[in-house]
């Protein structure tokens, strides 16, 4: 019986991808989600695994391009393949002619691991970190490695119980589905045995150490995807490069350090200059440098800031707060309000408050563009997305219809965001969606900024830092505690008169907070 196999949706955006590379030749034998080739969209790269075991008959050559649900190989079925158990003791006498017959036993079934789907819009992670190293024994369900989106962090728990064979390296970008290592299922190990070595168990290794050697041919030398792209950018022949991937492969790693021994020469140099002392002393004190690989999430990051600041007409404008009232009430009734609702009243719920309520008097800014549409979006809800500054960068999960949430409700969600945001386990549907957002740059000692808009929303509002200052109130010079406030709107959906009325009524609404509570 045949399979066939077609290309995947691999994100809800993208009709077609490139038969980047077949990691199986036409005709070798497939495991089920075994890794068999990279696809590649115009977005991310992403690994296509076997949907069952037996003969592999590619159908579309490497490099060429086909649409979502295209048939690309097809899977001559191994009927016996459902049934591996018996397999296993038919070929154990061969295992037991090795050295140790009792004890941990490797056998011949190997299990690939390949990147999971995490997310619907999460088209590719990064390796960030392998717990195990290849050789070591891994149990079933035991966390060996840690992978990062460009919105969240993973664990990646062991398929099986087995010795570790680490495909990926630490650091590399791989797209959904893409195969991560191998695990040689080990029988005779407990649940507690971390004792067993797989340095002791070498002889049933050959097989799995054999099967690359047929793939070398193509992946020596050869760049990923990515990494070829680094080489172009430096002007650097892979040639030139020592692969330390699978297979002597060179991976996105090989090529950010490839650049590494062009600074070597220089230093190597300035001896030789320095024989002229008296022209040039040399610099006093240490001048080390050090590279960080970028995360996906800071990637992401940048990408979009650039986008924004490039395809929409962005405009920010201004205001200041006399904050004097908010804080007497609040400063009233804060020990009231923490222990009737187990929470804090922070600036937070103020202002959260006050943006929904001036949105629904000036949709547009709650609103949004459908560029392919040719239509604007209005909403008559507010979702507002609070941006949290974490350890990997910046994320901003969002407050579900704040317009509908008390005081304590709002403080109760940022509590709560803000803590799983600095845990690193938001979920996808807590960071999307959001129509409206919220940056706080005071808590850092921002005076004033331009925040950039959070794409696709058209407005967000900068909060800033409290700073004492004199003001004139009814003729006379008082000292006030005053916070500017910026509004960035995108000029193409929100006017000069909706954007500025927007941003006095917040400022009404935080200077005579009874309104809020009234609804006026």
């Amino acid at each position: 019986m045949s399979l066939e196999i077609k290309v995947p949706t691999v994100g809800e955006s993208v009709t077609e991808v490139t038969i980047g590379q077949w990691l199986k030749s036409d005709g070798d034998r497939v495991e089920l989600d075994e890794v068999i080739a990279e696809l590649e969209s115009d977005k991310a790269s992403f690994e296509l695994p076997a949907e069952a075991a037996g003969i592999l008959h590619i159908k579309v050559d490497e490099g060429d391009t086909i649409e979502i649900g295209g048939v690309i190989a097809e899977i001559e079925v191994d009927e016996t393949a459902g049934t591996p158990a018996p397999a296993a003791p038919e070929e154990a006498p061969a295992a037991a002619a090795a050295p140790a017959p009792s004890g941990p036993t490797l056998t011949d079934e190997v299990i690939e691991m390949h990147v999971p789907n995490v997310g619907e819009s999460i088209t590719e992670v990064t390796i960030a970190e392998w717990f195990k190293e290849t050789g070591e024994v891994v149990h079933q369900d035991e966390v060996i490695a840690e992978i990062e989106s460009d919105k969240a962090t993973f664990e990646l728990p062991a398929d099986a119980t087995g010795k570790l064979e680490v495909i990926a390296e630490a650091g590399q970008t791989l797209d959904i589905g893409a195969l991560l290592c191998k695990i040689q299922v080990m029988t005779g190990v407990d649940a507690d045995g971390g004792a067993a070595s797989g340095d002791s168990l070498a002889e049933p290794s050959a097989p799995s150490a054999a099967a690359p050697a047929g793939d070398a041919t193509y992946a020596t030398g050869h760049p990923s995807p990515a990494a070829g792209k680094i080489l172009a950018e430096k002007g650097v022949n892979p040639a030139s490069v020592q692969g330390t991937g699978r297979d002597g492969r060179i991976t996105k790693e090989d090529a950010q350090r490839a650049q590494k021994p062009t600074p070597t020469p220089p230093a190597a140099s300035k001896p030789a200059s320095s024989a002229p002392a008296a022209e040039a002393p040399a610099p006093v004190g240490e001048r080390n440098e050090r590279r960080e690989r970028m995360s996906n999430l800071r990637k992401t990051i940048a990408r979009r800031l650039v986008s924004v600041k490039n395809e929409t007409a962005m405009l920010t404008t201004f205001n200041e707060i006399d904050m004097k009232p908010m804080m007497d009430l609040r400063k009233k009734y804060k020990e009231q309000f923490k222990e009737k609702y187990e929470v804090g009243l922070g600036f937070m719920s103020f202002f959260t408050k006050a943006v929904a309520m001036a949105a629904s008097e000036w949709p547009a800014v709650n609103g949004r563009i459908d560029e392919e549409a040719g239509e604007i979006i209005y909403h008559d809800y507010c979702d507002v997305s609070i941006a949290v500054s974490t350890p990997k960068g910046l994320v901003v999960p969002v407050i579900r219809n704040a317009e509908q949430l008390s005081f304590a409700g709002v403080e109760k969600e940022v509590i709560r965001l803000a803590t799983r945001a600095r845990d690193g386990k938001l979920t996808i549907d807590e960071m999307t969606g959001g129509t409206f957002t919220i940056t706080n740059g005071g808590v850092f000692g921002s005076m004033l900024s331009t925040p950039i808009i959070n794409a696709p929303q058209s407005a967000i509002l900068g909060m800033h830092n409290i700073v004492q200052r004199p003001v004139a109130i009814n003729g006379e010079v008082v000292i006030r505690p005053i916070m500017y406030v910026a509004l960035s709107y995108d000029h193409r959906i929100v006017d000069g008169k909706e954007s500025v009325s927007f941003l006095y009524r917040v400022k009404e609404l935080i200077e005579d907070p009874g309104r809020l509570l009234l609804g006026v």
